[in-house]
């Protein structure tokens, strides 16, 4: 690709979308473009994180421990991958595999903090987009434990009326608890999504 694709396909990843053009210039001619076969992997679980990757062309598969049946997500052009091993030394979490020819741009962690030492106005937008998502994701799992809360007092609330009755109506309330845990369960996830 050329330093001018490069720069605006990272200009497309929200991290790096407040960057001025001479740090996006100097962040695209310094990363590295890789290219990737189909069903090449690109990185395995476990492995010490250099960097972030940002896919080019194609697209790429994170898998579980089931390989192809467990894809995880799928990213495409313009996507991250490795968002906190650009701040962080970390280890990968999934399996990533090319789908079709793929390129990527490797930012290496050395590259990214070299960068941030220099331009520390960048520097801080980003600690603050960080300390946002921080607070957006503590406030959804406080409202996910609330709920989480809220059915654990329901099911001993259950258990203990259930104690209390004949064994007909044990088998009547349990039929009942099923068909109201799965309105829960979608209510925890409509709870963390908010």
């Amino acid at each position: 690709m050329s330093l001018a694709r490069d720069m605006d396909l990272l200009r497309q990843v929200p991290l790096l979308s407040e960057f001025p053009d001479e740090q996006l210039r100097l962040l695209a001619f310094s990363a590295e473009n890789v290219n990737y076969r189909d069903g090449e992997v690109l990185f395995i679980s476990g492995e010490r994180a250099d960097g972030g990757l940002v896919v080019a062309t194609g697209s790429v598969s994170l898998e579980g421990e089931g390989g192809s049946d467990d894809v995880l997500d799928t990213f495409g052009p313009g996507s991250l991958i490795g968002e906190t091993a650009l701040l962080v030394e970390t280890r990968r979490p999934a399996r990533a595999v090319a789908n079709g020819a793929t390129e990527v741009i490797r930012i290496r962690r050395a590259l990214f903090k070299r960068m941030l030492q220099e331009f520390p106005d960048i520097a801080r937008r980003l600690f603050e987009a960080r300390a946002n998502a921080f607070v957006a994701t503590s406030g959804a799992l406080s409202r996910v434990g609330a709920v989480l809360e809220q059915i654990e007092r329901e099911n001993t609330e259950f258990r203990a009326e259930r104690r209390s009755r004949s064994p007909g109506a044990r088998r009547r309330s349990a039929v009942g608890l099923r068909s109201g845990d799965g309105k829960r369960h979608r209510n925890v996830a409509r709870v963390a999504c908010e």
